[in-house]
């Protein structure tokens, strides 16, 4: 009987540090959106709470449109540095070149958002995007401000109406991208943006989570 005990406490203990190592950012599944603001740059993309099979997700609709929607959230990297979320689309874009103003739109991109100073002017982006012709593992300074960073993680039309399951080491990322090691982030935001192609797209967007592993 107590070496029963002693096995439920350490499972209970176990469960009660997995729990504090995680922490949800988008609780898509559950119905939750009121904590994520939209910000427009172009028109607006179109962001709703829907059914996708059994499981609700976070559907963005977009045509010839940029608009984005983020969260403001404190996310300590040392103890919880890696972002695990899913996501799909319908199409890639048809752009000429995504490194250049022109061509920078993407159906499917999530922000990392963090700073390297005090000071507002010091606030980096890092974007992981779903690419049009890119590489994989590619990334390069956003053709609008070199504060930004795109990160391709999926290119092309291969997978396309079909999940992905992403985990990222953000702080890893960040190193890599940015050469900077940075231990906080300030936010987090999802954009599917088509106002420099005048393209349509749709995405899907399941649930954001931070975890210690």
């Amino acid at each position: 009987m107590k070496r029963q005990l002693q096995t439920v406490l350490v499972l209970f203990l176990i469960a009660t540090v997995a729990v504090a190592e995680t922490l949800h950012v988008g609780n898509f599944s559950n119905g939750e959106l009121s904590a994520w603001q939209e910000k427009q740059f172009n028109g607006q993309t179109r962001y709703t709470l829907g059914q996708d099979g059994e499981r609700t997700v976070l559907t963005a609709v977009s045509s010839n449109a940029a608009s984005g929607l983020f969260k403001t959230i404190s996310v300590d990297l040392n103890k919880t540095p890696m972002l695990h979320w899913s996501w799909k689309i319908n199409n890639t874009l048809l752009s000429n070149n995504e490194r250049k103003k022109s061509g920078d739109d993407f159906s499917a991109r999530i922000y990392i958002v963090f700073s390297d100073g005090p000071f507002f002017w010091q606030t980096k982006t890092l974007n992981y995007v779903w690419a049009n012709q890119s590489p994989i593992d590619a990334h390069w300074p956003n053709p609008y401000t070199d504060s930004a960073h795109m990160f391709a993680l999926q290119s092309g039309e291969q997978h396309v109406k079909q999940w992905r399951y992403e985990s990222r080491n953000v702080k890893h990322d960040i190193q890599t991208v940015f050469g900077k090691s940075i231990t906080q982030i300030k936010a987090i935001a999802i954009m599917t943006d088509t106002d420099q192609t005048g393209a349509a797209t749709q995405a899907w967007f399941g649930d954001i989570w931070f975890s210690d592993q």
